[in-house]
């Protein structure tokens, strides 16, 4: 079965689908180790991961799907990609979607800011009129090859034109061909509360930790109405502190030596699917015959 397919049965289903961000392919695969059963390919994280450099549109087209397909490629459940703005024109939002689709993403979301886009709990943003982006998703809608790939389109205009005309947007995208609904950073639980209300199709929630929307648990968004909660900064945060913990550690005491030793190498090798590589080289290992 396709991601694709996979994750518009998930999403025909009761409950809410929870996929937190992934930045890089180990942190795909821990998050589906601990269970979860979606993974979002965060854009802020991929900006921080492959250039060391903010959410502010510097990645691109190319860059984007290539980390989508790595990340795709090293988990079996879907995974939600971040496509930011689709790189241009209706033009560009076909190639964007036909290179999507050949990484093996199940979905992806488009935003409706102007080009170079920023994170969408930043200010400085600016959207771009809904007529103009109605047309990005007809092209995403009609384009793509796979029928399952599920687009996603976001609106940022909330911070911008205030929230009514970020419900007016969502549902003008949804008629445009979108299958879900993103309306970025609402700002207290009656506005996320409302949005599942006036918008006629499925809607998904970001949250971000430190962001402008209130951090509430998913079971509460599940009552509200919503089908799909990312998580994008979960991974990418916990990897930087704790890797700037064990850079002090190391400047302070002159060693990085764990209390474990080889079972911590062991332990961490095997979340990278050691083993079954090692299977992978036994069945094809040639025996050694006698002279």
């Amino acid at each position: 079965m396709r991601a694709s397919t996979m994750l518009r049965k998930m999403m025909s289903e009761e409950g809410i689908i929870v996929a937190p961000g992934a930045y890089d392919g180990i942190s795909a695969r821990l998050i589906e180790r601990a269970g979860f059963k979606a993974i979002y390919m965060t854009g802020a994280g991929t900006s921080a991961s492959l250039l060391g450099n903010p959410d502010l549109g510097l990645t691109t087209q190319t860059e984007m799907a290539n980390h989508a397909a790595n990340i795709a490629e090293c988990v079996s459940v879907p995974v939600i990609a971040d496509a930011d703005t689709g790189y241009g024109n209706p033009l560009n939002v076909v190639r964007t979607v036909r290179l999507y689709e050949r990484s093996g993403v199940a979905a992806l979301h488009l935003e409706d800011q102007t080009f170079p886009k920023r994170c969408g709990h930043v200010s400085g943003k600016q959207v771009i009129p809904k007529e103009e982006f109605a047309q990005k998703i007809r092209a995403a809608a009609e384009y793509r090859t796979d029928p399952d790939l599920v687009i996603i389109a976001r609106t940022d205009a909330r911070a911008i034109n205030g929230f009514d005309d970020a419900i007016e947007r969502a549902n003008y995208y949804h008629e445009a061909g979108a299958d879900m609904i993103f309306v970025e950073s609402p700002i207290n639980v009656e506005e996320m509360a409302l949005i599942p209300k006036l918008v006629k199709a499925p809607v998904m929630m970001n949250l971000p930790t430190g962001g402008r929307t209130p951090m509430i648990p998913y079971p509460q968004l599940q009552e509200m109405g919503y089908k799909l909660v990312i998580y994008p900064t979960t991974a990418l945060y916990a990897a930087i502190f704790a890797i700037e913990q064990r850079l002090q550690i190391l400047k302070e005491t002159g060693n990085d030596e764990y209390e474990q030793k080889l079972e911590l190498t062991n332990d961490i090798f095997e979340k990278m699917r050691m083993s079954w590589w090692l299977n992978v080289d036994k069945n094809f290992s040639r025996e050694e015959t006698p002279n």
